[in-house]
């Protein structure tokens, strides 16, 4: 009886800790191919299998362990618990001294868990125009915090068999073939070579692609935005690559646009239409568009700068106004809200699904926000590297010491920064529109909103 209660119990540690890993990751899959691997499972409990000298030694091992398993998955994946009270305030606190120092116009502070927002705090105006507070539906221009959801609206492709990562770009848009690679490059000459193997994919939504810069005659596009999608990216297939593919991590804007052409060949249909029909809407996000409505605009949170310690309006800064627009740049064309933002977070830390619509797979997602570009050194921050569109946090400092290991998100141009903790189920959104900040990823801003998210958790 005691052998086979001991059988059970080693069978039922086994079971659990493949849960742990699998609810810490966020994916059933990880689970799967936990428990189709017996090596694996006796690997992981070398411990417990070695344990074989004594029957009762071994059982008490087997109650110690399930004892400390158990405790170990309610503790690492359950809903953070938060001090509302605290939070709101810490949260209304933090950014509200911003507003004070003329640093900002306006912020909005959202924080939450799988399960919904918690905290969702404006401060400021909408504009230093306007006498009226700003309100929660606010709209913002979110800039390169639209890579990730390019990427996401990709990734369903690929879940769906229709791509994959690791395709040559050249296989859907054929204009790549033949790309070239500078060899060498002096005042008055150009060496070009071929590169070791076309761009793929996957080095298109890690930054690796060696895609060079919009060239010049198109530098203003974003600004303008009178050509298409089709059109910029068949003028960026003309054009020699920086670096061999893979060999390096450079941030790449045309990268990501590259991405979202590739989704509108594929899908067969116009990329913002694309994502509105399988992201936006699925997800409610129904303030999250590439070009504003008529009734959207008087929404917009105004742009500045600061000059001599006080804030300006920076006008249409990078991205031009999105009325009349042909191109919806997919790497950072997006306009949304901190409501709509947060569904898309919930989303994600709820394994792709949202009130029983799914975006995405858990197993993909999980493939897009774990690590991709090995020991390059990548991000605007120390410690970081990239998934697929996502930044993934691999060693907590500075900025981001509060934040688990695996945390993964993006920043924007203006400042806005959006991060989803799957370890404490945490995710963090800050919108503010503010050019000339030095390092939005590092801004005091965002370090300060996450500590008073952080400092309201529940021990």
């Amino acid at each position: 009886m005691l052998r086979r209660a001991c059988s059970w119990a080693s069978s039922f540690l086994e079971y659990l800790t493949g849960c742990v890993i699998a609810r810490m990751r966020c994916q059933k899959s990880i689970a799967r191919r936990y428990f189709a691997s017996r090596a694996a499972r006796c690997s992981a409990l070398a411990e417990v299998q070695n344990c074989q000298a004594g029957i009762f030694p071994r059982a008490v091992w087997c109650c110690l362990m399930l004892a400390l398993v158990w405790g170990s998955a309610s503790a690492l994946v359950r809903a953070a618990d938060f001090d509302q009270d605290k939070l709101r305030h810490d949260v209304r606190a933090a950014l509200q001294k911003f507003v004070d120092h003329q640093d900002l116009a306006g912020a909005i502070g959202v924080v939450g868990t799988s399960q919904g927002v918690v905290c969702l705090e404006p401060v400021g105006k909408l504009t230093l125009d306007s006498e009226s507070p700003l309100a929660a539906d606010a709209i913002f221009r979110i800039a390169s915090m639209t890579k990730p959801i390019t990427a996401l609206g990709l990734m369903q492709l690929v879940e769906q068999g229709k791509l994959a990562v690791d395709d040559p770009v050249e296989k859907y848009l054929p204009e790549f073939q033949g790309q070239m690679l500078v060899a060498e490059k002096s005042a008055d000459s150009l060496t070009l070579k071929r590169p070791r193997h076309p761009i793929l994919i996957r080095e298109l939504l890690t930054h690796t692609s060696g895609m060079p810069d919009l060239p010049p005659g198109l530098s203003d596009l974003y600004t303008k935005r009178d050509k298409t999608l089709a059109e910029e990216i068949m003028a960026m297939s003309q054009r020699p690559l920086n670096f061999e593919p893979g060999s390096k991590w450079s941030y790449c804007n045309t990268g990501l646009d590259t991405a979202g052409r590739i989704i509108e060949v594929v899908a067969k249909q116009r990329y913002e239409d694309y994502l509105a029909e399988h992201v936006f809407r699925p997800l409610q996000m129904k303030d999250t568009t590439f070009y504003a409505t008529p009734e959207q605009r008087p929404r917009l949170a105004g742009l500045y700068a600061q000059k001599d310690g006080k804030l300006v309006s920076a006008g249409h800064y990078l991205i031009g106004a999105s009325e009349n627009a042909k191109l919806p740049i997919p790497a950072g064309g997006l306009l949304s809200t901190g409501a709509d933002l947060a569904k898309l977070y919930q989303a994600l830390l709820h394994q792709g699904e949202l009130n029983g619509h799914r975006v995405l797979g858990a197993e993909t997602l999980a493939t897009m926000t774990k690590t991709q570009t090995g020991d390059l050194v990548t991000g605007f921050t120390p410690g970081m590297s990239y998934g697929f569109g996502f930044a993934v946090l691999k060693h907590p400092q500075g900025v981001t010491e509060m934040l688990s290991p695996g945390t993964f998100g993006h920043g924007g141009a203006f400042g806005t920064q959006s991060w989803a903790d799957p370890v404490q189920d945490v995710f963090v959104i800050l919108l503010i529109q503010r050019v000339g900040l030095p390092n939005g990823d590092a801004s005091d801003m965002r370090r300060d909103l996450q500590r008073a998210a952080y400092g309201a958790i529940k021990h």
